[in-house]
């Protein structure tokens, strides 16, 4: 069985610069990140091993509107760290 999906071109357009979007959302603009959105942070204690630990935004920490390393967050869990993977 085949399926085959046809956009317009306005559709394809859109679907191609909202695939763009998420792909530029790497943690480091402020604006990409909203209380309730799924992540994934670095722990201080595991920035040298890169250990990822996966959560849900409760708060936002870092002010300014972009950081080299990412956004600090406090997830629902209580851990704190900064933005490395935008889940959803």
């Amino acid at each position: 069985m085949q399926i085959v999906v046809r956009f317009n071109q306005r559709s394809e357009s859109d679907l191609l610069m909202h695939i763009n979007e998420i792909a530029n959302m790497n943690g480091m603009n402020r604006n990409d990140i909203k209380v309730g959105l799924r992540v994934c942070i670095v722990l201080k204690q595991d920035q040298r091993s890169g250990i990822l630990t996966a959560g849900i935004v409760q708060d936002i920490l870092t002010k300014s509107p972009t950081h080299p390393h990412g956004i600090k967050v406090r997830l629902e869990s209580g851990a704190v760290g900064r933005v490395k993977k935008i889940e959803g």
